[in-house]
């Protein structure tokens, strides 16, 4: 681990990463870098420059993308890591974390976060604000559990999936790639389909390649 840490993204996301980073008490220094040019602070930490900046600081610090949208945190992510950046993992103190649990690089566990037993998390998730994940689960890479989600015991969940804030998850359901739950979804059976779903229970409401969940 790098005495520095060097966040990419300085939106609302980049706050509460910031404030995880600071409270883990793991680095020296925080930094953003972010495309915007107009921001130049993010919760007291100075914006350095933007993401084409990064190679300047890769040998000396460690890296964590702070962007929400599931496919440009894994295209940035992505790109770092073939070029030999340092991902850093990132658990709120507040999180509670089982046995043989495995968390991928340049995920974020937030506060009141519950990963139980023999859970597998992928790299680049966002496990968000009081979220509960039963034993057994398997979430894919770049990944989005939004705050308030609880899901039961041996649930998979695809790569590049959001689940909408509050959605419920029942035991031994598989969901695949690329999919989105709105607010307060339920799922009761297995999701085969990329796509958005709502409702209690939930039902595919428009493709993927329509689909925004910005909305959910």
């Amino acid at each position: 681990m790098c005495k520095n840490l060097v966040i990419i993204g300085a939106g609302g996301h980049g706050k509460v990463v910031a404030d995880i980073a600071t409270k883990m008490k793991c680095w020296d220094s925080i930094r953003f870098l972010d495309d915007n040019k107009s921001i130049t602070n993010c919760l007291g930490f100075d914006v350095v420059g933007q993401i084409s900046d990064a190679i300047k600081y890769r040998d000396c610090s460690d890296f964590f993308v702070a962007i929400g949208n599931n496919n440009i945190r894994e295209k940035i992510q992505e790109d770092l890591i073939r070029r030999g950046f340092k991902i850093a993992i990132l658990l709120h103190p507040s999180a509670i974390i089982g046995t043989s649990v495995d968390i991928g690089i340049g995920t974020a566990i937030m506060a009141g976060a519950i990963i139980n037993s023999s859970s597998k998390i992928g790299n680049g998730c966002i496990i968000n604000t009081n979220s509960s994940l039963d034993h057994d689960n398997v979430v894919g890479d770049y990944v989005h559990v939004s705050p308030g989600v609880k899901t039961g015991g041996n649930i998979n969940i695809g790569r590049l999936t959001w689940l909408g804030i509050g959605s419920v998850v029942s035991n031994s359901i598989s969901i695949c790639s690329s999919c989105k739950t709105g607010a307060g979804a339920v799922v009761v059976r297995d999701i085969t389909e990329p796509g958005t779903y709502v409702g209690v229970p939930v039902r595919r409401i428009v493709s993927d390649e329509n689909s925004d969940s910005s909305k959910f």
